[in-house]
């Protein structure tokens, strides 16, 4: 005979954590016997301004059932071809951290280190010449991938720029249409097993009283469960990534509908600029040491391409996270999990991956120790992974004009990131994991983008001659500009598969 599966759930928070858990869970146990709840408070605010994604996000809705047409018209999404970062390596300076390859092979030789040879003679032009996504992303173009892998049109992936309330509403109606049932109310006790600690259940403000063999804190920032109830502790990055403030003020669209998003870097931070069909979402994440907020709020809207639609939204953050993420019978998904800015829009991905973790682990009422373990031990690598990614934008900078470049161009980094760094630096060799969201090609443009160049390339190269590679190079980039430019105009792409919101 097994042991008791659990029989309910009790996610407290909404938002875009707490609806993507409820849509997930409730779509994927099916017609399992286990009740899910759901709390949440009109009262209480949710982050979300405005959403750019990583590909992963098509999987998870995929999964969901989601019509992709239907999702982009009821979020008011756009699709989005990577990241345009402007002033990161030095000023006046502007790359594209594509969803797809740069080049292609020669004599299996990969294309960066063929690039990296002829940038050192001067006769390469850079790297994102050679990528159809950076291609069309500039010239404001979009088709979804072609599924044929012959194809220069299948290299490339694509994710999309959302407004975040929205979707949390659409899972919302998704989720309540397969019996989660929402509570609405503010979290004002929270009971505890006194011999293992477990939280055993939580009263509202509304008198109601609500318990779960499983919790899942979905309560942003403060961690309601994870650190106020179980004080699982936090591991503090704002050493390596010390931004700690943003505001967020959206303004109309001013201009061609495009195909990515934007970080622009500042004196003491970076813009952001998310384009939606309805709105530009716009903020600025900033280092408080460094500058003040009414100066932070100045600066951001400054860059805007219009009047701002409403008043600045300012928030405060550590970023980091939890030594913990799942601890007891609680599990903690989204902000109450950790915060790693959103420079490479890596917070719904990290959301996602939680999901999938904790349904890959779901315990049963024997509680045993090795799921938890196993989920934590993963997540954490996630993090870090990701934590090494964004802090080389900061660190890979010959930025030295204000006090803050000076401060994350000099400063000490991890030493999983600086190996990383030296691997590429003598001779173009890129991290490869098991686990990990982002792979060669992402590290690749940011390398590349701010200036890191290896020192010596893959001698499996050396019987190419410079004519041929030079050759080589000129028939990509001309074939990426053509594919480009036989696409049709994002706005058009979008009106013309019925995803267009109005």
């Amino acid at each position: 005979m097994g042991t008791k599966p659990i029989e309910s759930i009790c996610i407290v928070g909404g938002g875009t954590a707490g609806w993507m858990t409820a849509a997930a869970i409730s779509k994927i146990l099916g017609d399992a016997d286990v009740a899910i709840h759901l709390v949440e408070s009109d009262v209480i605010g949710t982050v979300g301004v405005g959403e750019a994604t990583v590909p992963h996000i098509r999987l998870f809705n995929a999964k969901l059932g989601i019509n992709e047409a239907e999702f982009m018209a009821r979020t008011k999404a756009t699709f989005k071809l990577g990241i345009e970062f402007r002033n990161w390596g030095r000023k006046g300076d502007s790359y594209i951290h594509p969803f797809g390859i740069f080049g292609a092979p020669s004599d299996g030789v990969d294309f960066h280190h063929l690039w990296t040879r002829m940038h050192a003679a001067g006769l390469a032009e850079p790297i994102e010449a050679y990528s159809l996504p950076v291609a069309a992303a500039r010239a404001n173009r979009f088709a979804h991938p072609n599924p044929n892998p012959r194809s220069l049109l299948s290299t490339y992936s694509y994710a999309f720029q959302f407004d975040a309330g929205l979707y949390a509403a659409f899972l919302r109606d998704l989720a309540e249409s397969r019996g989660v049932v929402r509570h609405e109310g503010k979290v004002v006790d929270v009971t505890q097993n006194a011999e293992t600690g477990f939280v055993t259940g939580i009263s509202l403000d509304n008198g109601k009283q609500l318990s779960a063999d499983l919790f899942i804190d979905c309560s942003g920032f403060r961690g309601l469960l994870i650190e106020d109830t179980l004080q699982t502790g936090y591991d503090d990055w704002s050493h390596w990534l010390p931004c700690d403030r943003a505001v967020a003020v959206p303004c109309a669209t001013n201009g061609p509908l495009t195909p990515y998003t934007r970080a622009t870097a500042l004196d003491a931070g970076w813009v952001w600029r998310i384009p939606l069909q309805h709105r530009v979402g716009n903020g600025h994440v900033y280092c408080s040491d460094y500058v003040s907020d009414e100066d932070a709020a100045k600066a951001v809207v400054e860059q805007l391409e219009s009047e701002p639609l409403v008043d600045p939204k300012f928030l405060r953050f550590k970023t980091g996270k939890r030594r913990k993420q799942w601890s007891k019978n609680v599990v903690s998904i989204g902000l109450s999990a950790g915060f790693l800015e959103p420079l490479e829009s890596t917070s719904i991905h990290l959301i996602q991956l939680a999901i999938g973790r904790l349904l890959d682990f779901l315990p049963d009422q024997s509680w045993d120790p090795m799921f938890s373990h196993e989920f934590n031990r993963l997540m954490d690598l996630e993090y870090e992974r990701v934590r090494d990614f964004l802090i080389l934008h900061y660190n890979a900078t010959e930025r030295d004009d204000t006090p803050f470049w000076n401060y994350v161009r000099t400063m000490p980094i991890p030493d999983s990131l600086t190996e990383k760094m030296e691997s590429y630096r003598e001779r173009g060799v890129v991290a490869k994991y098991r686990d990990g969201m982002f792979l060669d090609a992402s590290w690749i443009a940011v390398y590349a983008g701010q200036n890191v160049i290896p020192q010596n390339h893959d001698p499996r190269s050396a019987h190419l001659n410079d004519e041929d590679l030079a050759r080589h190079l000129v028939q990509i980039k001309t074939m990426c500009d053509a594919a480009a430019n036989s696409l049709p105009t994002h706005i058009d792409y979008i009106n013309h598969i019925g995803a267009n919101a109005n």
